[in-house]
């Protein structure tokens, strides 16, 4: 429960850094997107200032220009009246207002402050917004992908005005913020790489915890029998029943014996492995035989097995360089293995061979397998996989050390 508490935690500060960060890029592009608006409008006003000054300058010399006067209720002008007189003057003797000439020069004054943008200069009936002219006609953009200044009142009556069209501006706009886009992608990748290791390290969490449980388990499981023995034996030598009856005593004694080896060796196993992990286990290394080593381990086991086990023995190579104890415990495991994991009879095939710079030895049995999913993790320490299964229906006891074992000690030995 408390590291599903962490994951919960970790998954909730994640998703507010990931909505923070978001909401900064918005809200930046939102900033950008209002300066755009604010400067169009700006630009626009200038470049009908300076139309009209160009028509002034065209006017012929001595001709009169009669402004119109403003009525003082007339809509606020974003325009001085002055300047919307006189483009009613010029008007009136045939000098109309040039769209394209204000899109000339307004596109001059984007370019000039470092904003290029591709823009029309539409000429709008205020009532309705509908548009009159434009000096681009037909561009080719999509509505929602403009953005539109105010529309300047040009005339006296607040009927007629210009709007400029920014025309596809998020190309610029988001050029401007593509370093902090760039930098949103990282962070947010690097969160969701974390949390995704966060999830892996907490789930790898939960699997020690249940393998600690089933270990402990599993000790206490293989442990309970010999010492329970153990201990009855003891009970039996104590009460002076078995007096008079060597035969019977012998047997006990030689019951008790077997069982604490079989602690020894669950102990020492233990104790190998750490020393093993911690690099401080150093091997003897001979010349062995392997004759004398995998005779004595096929007679314990022939003794010992509950079930039938027949062993075929194929030595084309005599000897080994390794460590006579810890090669015999290496093969005695794989036994172990052969005749818990088989059906009700096991027959068990021990190979070696030489190859030009390795003995090879081979334990090979007709039990039940070992899935290639469990092939994977099967010599991790604790690690039992399908096993654990196998082992409630069979009987098969252990808590995934053997396997481990052999292969920290194949290891040892390079």
């Amino acid at each position: 429960m408390k590291y599903k508490n962490i994951s919960i935690f970790v998954f909730i500060g994640a998703f507010a850094i990931i909505i923070l960060q978001i909401l900064w890029l918005y809200n930046t592009y939102v900033a950008l997107e209002n300066n755009l608006y604010k400067e169009s409008n700006s630009i626009l006003i200038k470049a009908i200032r300076r139309e009209i000054s160009i028509r002034f300058k065209k006017a012929p010399k001595g001709t009169e220009i009669v402004g119109v006067s403003i009525p003082a209720d007339a809509k606020k002008n974003d325009l001085a009246p002055e300047i919307v007189s006189l483009n009613e003057g010029l008007s009136n003797i045939g000098l109309e207002m040039s769209l394209s000439k204000i899109d000339s020069i307004a596109s001059d004054m984007f370019n000039a402050i470092d904003l290029p943008c591709s823009i029309s200069v539409n000429r709008i009936r205020i009532s309705d917004n509908k548009i009159l002219s434009s000096s681009n006609p037909n561009p080719s953009v999509l509505p929602w992908r403009e953005i539109k200044s105010g529309i300047i009142n040009i005339t006296a009556d607040s009927s007629q005005g210009v709007q400029l069209v920014i025309l596809n501006p998020y190309k610029f706009l988001f050029g401007k913020i593509n370093l902090l886009i760039i930098i949103t992608i990282i962070v947010l990748s690097f969160i969701i790489a974390c949390i995704i290791f966060q999830i892996k390290i907490i789930s790898r969490l939960q699997v020690i915890l249940q393998i600690r449980e089933d270990f402990s388990y599993a000790m206490v499981h293989d442990m309970k029998t010999p010492l329970s023995t153990i201990m009855m034996v003891q009970d039996m030598l104590k009460s002076g029943r078995l007096e008079g009856k060597p035969e019977i005593k012998n047997k006990y004694m030689n019951i008790a014996e077997s069982e604490t080896d079989h602690l020894f060796a669950l102990t020492n196993k233990i104790l190998t492995i750490s020393k093993l992990e911690n690099h401080k286990l150093e091997m003897n290394r001979t010349e062995v035989e392997l004759t004398p080593i995998i005779e004595k381990l096929t007679e314990k086991f022939k003794a010992k097995a509950q079930k039938p086990v027949n062993f075929i023995i194929s030595l084309q190579a005599k000897t080994a360089y390794a460590d006579n104890d810890y090669l015999g415990e290496v093969i005695s495991n794989l036994i172990d293995n052969a005749i818990k994991y088989s059906k009700e009879s096991v027959e068990i095939n021990i190979t070696a061979e030489e190859s030009e710079r390795y003995t090879i030895l081979k334990v090979r049995d007709n039990g039940l397998g070992i899935s290639e999913a469990d092939q994977k993790v099967i010599f991790q320490k604790y690690e039992r996989a399908a096993a654990a299964k196998r082992s409630r229906r069979n009987g098969a006891s252990g808590f995934g050390l053997g396997l481990n074992f052999v292969d920290q000690v194949i290891k040892a030995h390079e």
